[in-house]
């Protein structure tokens, strides 16, 4: 049992820990187990009486488990999350751990088609039996959808001529893999800046192809059920549309940022936060594992006696 360091350096593995606030006798979940380095340290500061639980749709990510009375591992994504602890026999929870985004390995998988940096068939499935790859996308949406998802998604600011070029191209030749995306894609980025724009294009495409809005969307509204009072919820992301859903659902109490109050003018929301702003990795780390660059760390404790 150690931490697959090789799969995937864990990012503020300290503060996530401390800002789990762990008893050695809760039940903590790690809806994104990836290599295990997260999960490891949580079950590092459990006693036998405590239990983890990780959540990896990715075939791979099973691959780096250990065997454990206490240690629960689900192949499925945490979309339907309290569908899956009920399945399990789990009911309130002490603490939540989500590092959201895609793992060192599955970039590093070149096959695995999430990197632009390489040549390989367009894919970015992390659930590798879904039916939506990115070759299906590119060769298949509208220019409406495209155009939606590069907006949406990636933030890029010609996603109509980008959109346009795409279907220009796969009328005379399917788009295959990711150096011909790449090589279209060059036709449309700026000048001096192709490398920042491809990262757009490849991050629009793996959360169209993954459904990762969706999914946060719907993992976030099931927290406030799942947790005990006290519990908290910690959340890492990588982009600022994860960021604002997370900073939102934590501060307001909704994904959309909207005030509820009840008669008498109190704020409803089930969480509060324990801290303001972010945490994010110092040079050090980003030093050590330049992926961690943009991790915003956001934690909030579950409302309740």
């Amino acid at each position: 049992m150690e931490n697959n360091q090789s799969y995937h350096i864990p990012v503020l593995l300290n503060e996530c820990i401390d800002a789990l606030d762990i008893n050695p006798d809760g039940i903590y979940i790690d809806v994104t187990f990836g290599g295990g380095g997260h999960s490891l340290e949580i079950f590092k500061h459990l006693s036998p009486k405590g239990r983890l639980i990780a959540f990896d749709q990715d075939q791979d990510a099973q691959k780096n488990t250990w065997e454990a009375n206490n240690f629960t591992f689900v192949a499925a994504n945490f979309e339907h999350i309290s569908n899956h602890l009920r399945a399990i026999g789990v009911g309130k929870v002490d603490g939540i751990l989500a590092d959201l985004g895609v793992s060192s390995h599955q970039f590093d998988e070149v096959k695995r088609g999430f990197s632009f940096r390489g040549d390989a068939k367009l894919d970015m499935r992390v659930n590798q039996n879904a039916e939506l790859s990115a070759q299906a996308l590119i060769n298949n949406y509208s220019e409406e959808e495209l155009v939606r998802i590069f907006r949406s998604y990636g933030e890029i600011k010609n996603p109509r001529k980008l959109a346009l070029t795409i279907i220009s191209e796969r009328l005379s030749k399917k788009i295959r893999t990711t150096g011909e995306l790449t090589g279209i894609l060059d036709k449309c980025a700026p000048k001096h800046r192709e490398h920042k724009y491809f990262a757009q294009v490849f991050q629009a495409i793996r959360i169209e192809v993954n459904h990762e809005m969706k999914v946060l969307e719907s993992f976030l509204t099931q927290c406030e059920n799942i947790l005990a009072p006290k519990g908290r919820l910690v959340i890492m992301s990588y982009h600022s549309l994860e960021d604002r859903l997370v900073k939102n659902y934590m501060k307001r109490g909704s994904l959309t940022g909207e005030i509820t109050k009840d008669f008498f003018g109190n704020v409803l929301k089930p969480f509060t936060e324990i801290v303001r702003k972010p945490i994010v990795p110092n040079e050090d780390e980003i030093e050590r594992n330049s992926r961690a660059r943009s991790a915003k760390l956001r934690i909030a404790e579950r409302n309740g006696e």
